[in-house]
């Protein structure tokens, strides 16, 4: 259970990739959850070929005192990353900080939302 003076964090977990150009979209949502939740601590992190890791993130808000974490997956599909790494992690994550609350979300391209705002994106002009 969260209490109102526990703090929070979010975590934008994306695949990652050896373009570093790759991660701007990431980090754009990331400002924008920041500006939008000023009171959460929001990062992101990356799976692989990129840093910083989820692992190394997670300690970082450890460090600064954060209650809950709450990890939103970044991938479109819902694939073997999502489906079975990310769970795996995250159950190694919780047995390393079982003071911390983790909530691992969806992955984001199974949110009706956004499956709507692309959608809309792609038949603007139609």
């Amino acid at each position: 259970m969260t209490t109102a003076n526990q703090k929070q964090g979010i975590i934008l977990f994306a695949h990652g990739s050896r373009d570093p150009l790759w991660a701007k979209p990431i980090e754009a949502i990331a400002h924008e959850v920041s500006r939008a939740s000023p009171a959460c601590t929001v990062r992101c992190a990356y799976l692989e070929l990129m840093l910083p890791t989820l692992e190394s993130v997670v300690t970082e808000l450890a460090l600064l005192g954060i209650g809950q974490i709450r990890i939103t997956p970044m991938f479109l599909g819902v694939g073997k990353h999502a489906r079975e790494d990310l769970p795996e992690i995250a159950k190694a994550l919780q047995s390393a900080h079982p003071h911390i609350r983790f909530d691992l979300m969806p992955s984001i391209g199974e949110h009706p939302k956004l499956i709507a705002t692309i959608a809309s994106i792609v038949t603007k002009h139609l």
